[in-house]
């Protein structure tokens, strides 16, 4: 399957059919760009964590590195996550469930889309996932 041509200015707006090929495309290369810079950060800290190591001879400079790489390490595993959410959202590009919602079937919405590209739910779902989360919260 070949990919469809994506003009450089490109935006998808509601007045198109909604997931149609440039859509898709679009969705496609901005899922890939996401995904190719979040591996890029990995690798870096990567680099980063296997040249550093504890130099730092006052207890307090040592403590705050331990501090800073432990709040990358928290970092980088939030982005690990995401990376899984970004291929499965890729994975649905494919067998052309992307941009339905999960729960109701119906289309999520192209600025939903555009703020949230691995969104699995229309905003009236995940407003009522929030609504039940919190129910039960303070049950």
């Amino acid at each position: 399957m070949s990919s469809p041509f994506l003009p450089p200015d490109y935006r998808p707006s509601e007045d198109e059919s909604f997931m149609n090929p440039t859509m898709l495309e679009y969705f496609r290369q901005k899922l890939l760009s996401w995904r190719a810079e979040l591996v890029r950060e990995s690798e870096e800290t990567l680099q980063d964590l296997q040249q550093g190591g504890m130099q730092e001879a006052d207890i307090a400079d040592r403590a705050s590195a331990e501090t800073d790489r432990s709040l990358e390490l928290r970092t980088r595993d939030r982005e690990r996550k995401l990376i899984s959410k970004i291929d499965a959202a890729l994975g649905r590009i494919e067998d052309g469930s992307y941009g339905y919602c999960e729960e109701t079937g119906e289309p999520i919405g192209v600025r939903r889309l555009e703020a949230r590209p691995i969104a699995t739910l229309s905003l009236e779902a995940q407003e009522r996932h929030e609504r039940l989360e919190r129910t039960h919260r303070d049950e």
